[in-house]
């Protein structure tokens, strides 16, 4: 039998085609090798950044890299979430998306500076969250009919602060402009702890806060809450009525949080990156942190996240040109 030897040009030919089939691979193999950012676009003690910081802790302990938040906030996540498109696409930086950021910001913004369903890509869903209308102590309305009644009777006076333009607390206040048929009057915030700062000094008269921010006032007795704005009643307040059965039929809004990076970042990293998320978010410690904050646990795929991505564009861009909501 002839043996066939491999020449230097055929040798040197298989190195630079093995070379070039696997650097993703390679990636995978030798991720992280350094300290990863995750950047949240809001400021800190709001609910994306509880959310944020708790799976930065959870990944620090299984990626073997140190996971760090930076806050980013301004524009409704939109600073945020277009430093990390423009990052490199290397799993080094994280961003910590909101179904807002990626569903309503682009029918509410004129002009984005960023395209959050082409320069980042999905990762893994991690919770979603109702929100819960909070109102100051001294706002005289014990239900959500009394709110209603308030707003007719004083047109443009009620004022509802929001933890951006374009967050699904802003979105909920304007639903429920629409549904329930008032004027009140839309005061923006950099984040829902300032907005709730604000609200408990009675700069605002009311809120649809994230419930994890809103939760430890509300049992302090700093906010009266009325409804929760989910299908159903919030397991954190089942005491309370959804706006839906309090008198807004059909209303229902809500939230979700989940990791994602720049487009182009190797399927590998984004396997692995997936695949430390879906752990840390069932991780006991993460689990119960979240669950007793307001959290709801969804762990997935980063496909479950693209359709999930899908189903809310569809859900909330002609709720936004209903509303008639723009910003410049």
């Amino acid at each position: 039998m002839r043996k066939f030897l491999a020449t230097p040009v055929a040798l040197a030919a298989s190195i630079t085609f093995g070379a070039v089939l696997l650097p993703g691979v390679a990636a995978a193999q030798s991720y992280p090798s350094k300290p990863v950012r995750l950047v949240c676009p809001f400021p800190p003690a709001g609910a994306v950044d509880i959310a944020s910081r708790a799976i930065a802790n959870e990944l620090s302990k299984t990626l073997g890299q140190t996971v760090t938040v930076e806050n980013k906030p301004g524009a409704g996540g939109n600073l945020g979430g277009t430093d990390v498109a423009r990052s490199a696409p290397d799993g080094y930086s994280l961003f910590m998306t909101t179904s807002g950021i990626q569903a309503i910001n682009p029918a509410l913004y004129s002009k984005m500076p960023f395209d959050p369903n082409k320069d980042l890509v999905p990762v893994a869903p991690l919770v979603s969250l109702n929100n819960v209308l909070a109102l100051h102590p001294s706002v005289k309305a014990g239900s959500v009919r009394e709110v209603i009644a308030l707003a007719k009777a004083s047109p443009g006076k009620i004022t509802y602060a929001s933890s951006g333009n374009g967050t699904s607390i802003h979105m909920s206040g304007e639903m429920f402009k629409h549904m329930a048929k008032v004027d009140i009057q839309h005061i923006p915030y950099k984040g829902s702890g300032p907005a709730v700062t604000d609200l408990i000094a009675g700069q605002v008269n009311l809120m649809f806060d994230n419930i994890p921010s809103a939760l430890p006032h509300i049992r302090s007795g700093k906010l009266k809450a009325l409804a929760t704005t989910g299908a159903r009643r919030d397991p954190s307040l089942p005491d309370l009525p959804t706006i839906a059965e309090a008198g807004v039929a059909g209303y229902e809004s809500g939230v979700w949080f989940g990791l994602a990076v720049p487009a182009g970042t190797p399927r590998e990293v984004i396997a692995r990156l997936n695949a430390e998320a879906v752990k840390g978010a069932r991780a006991p410690e993460f689990a119960k942190r979240m669950t007793d904050l307001g959290y709801n646990i969804i762990p997935g795929s980063a496909e479950q996240m693209a359709e999930m991505i899908r189903a809310e564009v569809a859900r909330w861009t002609p709720i936004v040109k209903a509303s008639g909501a723009k910003v410049d």
